[in-house]
Parts: structure tokens; C-alpha cells; sequence
């Protein structure tokens, strides 16, 4: 009997393609025992990986507030060569902290300027010399708001009104509240100037006199002080130079008489006033 070996030349034949195609990535799609082909099988591959990107540094957050702005510089205020009521109050200020003894002038002068560089160095401020917003600030948290007197310790105050009856004729019009001597011929003013009177105790007169005296040297027979350019109106009361209100302005006082400060201004005075003018102290 011969026996078929055809089935198993077939068998090898189809596991040597299923082997081949294997080894060429192609689907295999066996065959059972009884030659019908098999379901395919999928190989499922693993997963492809990414490789992972190195960790990018942070980036610093930006601001969303602005750059700080410097602060402005300080304003200047008053400097040397200015001048006006500004600059009075200025000095008189400095004054009560015992950094001006002169004045005040109402001029920003070198005494002034000095005094304010002493100042700003005393308080850890640049000494510039100059009153800027700062240094003024300071001053002003240190002293009090100066009344008339301490601003125009020295004269130079503004008069006020003449009386009425300072306009007519030859009259040395004194008046009492702005501590002002008026020089007036028919009602014009010829000259103004600072002046002062007697204390508490030993008050100047008021009222209308005339002047009937003149001594250019005269000395007081009661209290042997010097009255140069004495003009009499009132017994012993007269209007004439004093050094003392010179020096130390209204923080002194006469004893009754009408001081007068500025010399060149009361030997023009001495020389233009006549006996017999009228004298008018006023309030």
C-alpha cells in the first residue's frame, strides 16, 4: 500500500511561510489542523515613550508697579539779595532761636545768610545758606508766628495816616501806633522815620504842642543820658537821637521823650524844624 505524504510537504511548506513571514513584519494568518485559516492574531507593541525635555528655568515675574521717582529737590524760598516781609519773618524767626541778633532788616543780607547756615548745620541739613521749603519748615515747627514788634524790632515799619491836624502848617506828626515820626509842611509828607517812646511808667504825652526848644548837645539834667539833636515840645520831653534805641531797638524804651534811631535822618530833621513848629502825638 502507498502511503500520501503530500500533507505533511504542504504542512512543512505552510510553517515555513508562516516563519517568513514572521521575519517580514507581515500579518500571519495560521491555518487549524484541518486547513482552514486561523483568526489573525495582532502582536500588540509596546507603548513608544517620548523622551522627556529637560525642565525650562522659571522666568523672575515682572513688576507690575512703577520704578521709584526721586524725590524733588527741596524749593528755595529766599536767598541773599532778596528782600521784602518774607525775609523779615524770616530773620525775626531766627531771632527767637538765637541764630540772627541783627534786625530784622527785611533784606536777606550776610548776617542772615549765616545765621541760616548755622541753622541747617545744628539740624543735619545741607548748610547751603539759603532757606529752602525744609529748612523753613524746621524753623517754623521751632518758633512762634512774630507779632509787628518783633518783625520791625529795628524800624523800618510803614506809617500810617496822618491825624488831621498834621495837615496843616509845620508839623511833626508822631504817631503812637506805628511808632512813626511824620516830617509834614500844608499836608505833604517830606520825611518818615522810625521812633519810640516812653516806658510804661514814664509815658510820652499826647496831644498838640509846640516845639520851643532846640539844643544840638544836650544831656539829661535828671537822667545825665545823652539827647543829641533834642527838640523840646513838652517840659522836659523832647524828640531827639538815641544810641540806645540804635542798638537795641523796642527792646528798650525812653523815659518819656520821642527816640529817634537813624542819626542822618534827625540831623536833617534838627535842621529844617523851627521853634514854634507844631508837635502832634497821636495814637
Amino acid at each position: 500500500m502507498t502511503i500520501s505524504r503530500r500533507p505533511a510537504a504542504v504542512l512543512t511548506s505552510a510553517t515555513a511561510l508562516a516563519a517568513l513571514t514572521a521575519l517580514c513584519g507581515c500579518s500571519v494568518q495560521p491555518a487549524e489542523a484541518d486547513g482552514k485559516p486561523r483568526a489573525p492574531v495582532h502582536v500588540q507593541r509596546p507603548a513608544q515613550i517620548p523622551a522627556s525635555r529637560p525642565a525650562e528655568p522659571a522666568r523672575p515675574e515682572r513688576s507690575s508697579s512703577p520704578a521709584p521717582v526721586p524725590a524733588p529737590a527741596p524749593r528755595i524760598l529766599y536767598a541773599r539779595g532778596d528782600s521784602g516781609p518774607g525775609v523779615r519773618e524770616l530773620q525775626a524767626r531766627l531771632r527767637q532761636v538765637a541764630w540772627l541778633f541783627d534786625g530784622p532788616t527785611g533784606s536777606y543780607d550776610g548776617p542772615t545768610e549765616q545765621a541760616v547756615r548755622g541753622f541747617q548745620g545744628k539740624r543735619g541739613l545741607p548748610r547751603t545758606g539759603r532757606t529752602d521749603s525744609v529748612t523753613w519748615q524746621r524753623l517754623v515747627e521751632m518758633t512762634h508766628p512774630p507779632g509787628t514788634w518783633e518783625l520791625y524790632l529795628m524800624g523800618g515799619q510803614p506809617a500810617g495816616a496822618p491825624d488831621p491836624r498834621c495837615l496843616t502848617g509845620r508839623v511833626l506828626c508822631i504817631d503812637k501806633t506805628t511808632r512813626t515820626l511824620r516830617w509834614m509842611v500844608d499836608g505833604r509828607t517830606l520825611a518818615t522815620t522810625a521812633v519810640r517812646f516812653g516806658a510804661q511808667y514814664t509815658p510820652t504825652r499826647e496831644g498838640v504842642f509846640h516845639v520851643f526848644r532846640k539844643e544840638r548837645s544836650w544831656v539829661s539834667t535828671l537822667y545825665h543820658s545823652p539827647m543829641p539833636y533834642a527838640m523840646f515840645f513838652s517840659g522836659g520831653e523832647a524828640v531827639h537821637y538815641s544810641s540806645d534805641f540804635a542798638a537795641r531797638g523796642y527792646a528798650g524804651a525812653s523815659h518819656g521823650c520821642v527816640n529817634v534811631r537813624d542819626e542822618a535822618a534827625i540831623q536833617q530833621l534838627f535842621a529844617q524844624v523851627r521853634v514854634g513848629d507844631k508837635v502832634v502825638v497821636h495814637w
